[in-house]
C-alpha cells in the first residue's frame, strides 16, 4: 500500500456491489481517514453491464478476469460480494497474492469452506481480513454494545434475537438464495447470521450450545428464472414454465445457551407477513435491559433498573448525538438520523482506519471472529436435522 491510499478491487456488482461502491465513494467525504480508498477495479461476469456499473459508480477499471485483477500488484484490498459459494475461491486467491481481504457475510456457504478461509487468513500474516457484518455499525447497536460493556445491564439472563422478512412468497422465482449449492442455506445463513453476530457482539459472550432447533421449507418448488434484475433481494423474472426444487430453509428457530449462562432464542424467516425487514435484539439483565428494532433504526430502548421505581420505564434514545454516540461525529446534527447505507460507509471507514494503522471505532469481525458465527449456524442446522442439542465444540 503506497502512501495514504488503498486501491480496492471489488468483486460483484449487484445488491451488495452497489452498497459497497456507495461506501467507498462516500467514506472519505465524511470521515477523516489515515488512508483513503481508491475505487480501482470492479469485477463481474457480464462486461456490458459491468462497464455501465463502473461508469455510474466511479470505478476506474472494469473486467471479467478476476484472476488478473486480484494478482494486479497495484491492488491493496480485495472485497468479495458474490454469492456465498464463490467466497472461498476469490478469498484464497487474494490471500495467496498477499492482499487484504474484505468478504460479505456469512463467511462462506459451508463450515468447511469457512474453516479453510480462516486457516488461510492465519497463515497470511501480512493480510488483514474483514467480514461485512454491517449491522454492528448501526449507531444504536454499537451503543448497545457499549452499554453492556460498561456494566449497565449487569448479568445477562435472556437474549431474544429475530430477523423477520416477508418477501419470499410463492410468486418469487428460484433465485440463487433458494439454492443450497450457491447460498449454503436459506434464511438461516442469510438472516440468522446477522442476528447471531449481533448477539455475540452486543453481549460480548459466545454461544456455547444450541439446545434445540427447527427448520422448515414452506415453498418446496419455485418457477425457474428467465432473467435477472438489478439490485434487490428477490429481483428476478420468472420463466412462466418449468419449476425447480427449493433445497434451503425458509425459516429457522433455535434455542441456545450463552457462555455466561443466559438463554437465547433466535428466529430467522422470510415468511413473516407484514415485516419487511424487522431485524432486532432484546437483552434482559440484572441491572437493566436494551431493545433494538432495525425498522426503527435511529433508536435504542434502554431500561435502567437502578433508578427509583416510581420513574422506572423504557427510555427511547435517539442515537445521533455527537460526540457521545458512535459515528455521529462524522455525519449530521443531532436527530438528523443515519440510514441503511450509512452502516456500510461506517464499516468502510473502520476498514480504512485499520489499514491506515489506527483502531476502528467499533470492532470489525475478522475471519476468526466470523468463523465463530459460522459454527453456530452449523450447530443449529445439525440440531434441527438430528433433533438434539449440539455443543459448539462439536463443530470445531
Amino acid at each position: 500500500m503506497a502512501g495514504k491510499t488503498i486501491n480496492v478491487c471489488l468483486i460483484g456488482q449487484k445488491f451488495m456491489g452497489r452498497a459497497h461502491s456507495n461506501a467507498y465513494l462516500k467514506v472519505a467525504k465524511f470521515f477523516d481517514l489515515p488512508a483513503e480508498p481508491v475505487m480501482d477495479t470492479i469485477v463481474a461476469r457480464n462486461l456490458t453491464e459491468l462497464q455501465a456499473f463502473a461508469k455510474r459508480w466511479g470505478w476506474k477499471h472494469a473486467t471479467v478476469d478476476w484472476k488478473s485483477a486480484i494478482a494486479n500488484p497495484a491492488i491493496d484490498l480485495v472485497d468479495v460480494t458474490t454469492p456465498n459459494n464463490k467466497h472461498r475461491e476469490f478469498v484464497l486467491a487474494a490471500l495467496e497474492a498477499g492482499k487484504h481481504v474484505a468478504c460479505e457475510k456469512p463467511l462462506a456457504a459451508t463450515l468447511e469452506d469457512a474453516r479453510v478461509m480462516r486457516d488461510a487468513a492465519k497463515k497470511a500474516k501480512k493480510s488483514k481480513t474483514f467480514v461485512w457484518y454491517s449491522y454492528r455499525r448501526v449507531p444504536a447497536v454499537a451503543l448497545a454494545h457499549r452499554l453492556v460493556k460498561e456494566g449497565r445491564i449487569g448479568r445477562i439472563y435472556h437474549v431474544r434475537a429475530y430477523y423477520l422478512q416477508d418477501w419470499a412468497g410463492p410468486g418469487v422465482p428460484l433465485v440463487w438464495r433458494f439454492n443450497k449449492e450457491q447460498a449454503g442455506s436459506g434464511s438461516h445463513g442469510d438472516l440468522g447470521a446477522h442476528i447471531i453476530d449481533m448477539a455475540r457482539f452486543v453481549t460480548g459472550e459466545e454461544i456455547t450450545e444450541v439446545i434445540g432447533a427447527a427448520q422448515d421449507t414452506f415453498i418446496k418448488e419455485r418457477t425457474l428464472i428467465d432473467a435477472k434484475a438489478e439490485g434487490g433481494i428477490s429481483g428476478a423474472t420468472a420463466s412462466g414454465g418449468k419449476k425447480g426444487k427449493v433445497n434451503v430453509d425458509d425459516h429457522t428457530t433455535f434455542l441456545a445457551r450463552m457462555k455466561g449462562g443466559a438463554i437465547a432464542t433466535f428466529e430467522a424467516t422470510r415468511f413473516a407477513t407484514g415485516y419487511h425487514n424487522k431485524n432486532g435484539l432484546e437483552i434482559h439483565g440484572e441491572k437493566g435491559a436494551i431493545r433494538f428494532n432495525f425498522e426503527d433504526m435511529p433508536y435504542l430502548d434502554f431500561f435502567d433498573r437502578s433508578v427509583d421505581s416510581k420513574v422506572q420505564g423504557w427510555t427511547r434514545i435517539p442515537v445521533s448525538r455527537s460526540p457521545e454516540h458512535p459515528y455521529a461525529r462524522a455525519w449530521w446534527p443531532t436527530a438528523h438520523h443515519q440510514g441503511y447505507e450509512h452502516t456500510f460507509v461506517n464499516m468502510a471507514a473502520d476498514i480504512c482506519r485499520v489499514l491506515g494503522g489506527e483502531k476502528p471505532e467499533i470492532a470489525i469481525p475478522d475471519f476468526e471472529d466470523a468463523y465463530k458465527t459460522q459454527q453456530v449456524l452449523e450447530a443449529a442446522t445439525i440440531s434441527a436435522r438430528e433433533r438434539r442439542g449440539v455443543k459448539i465444540s462439536e463443530v470445531g
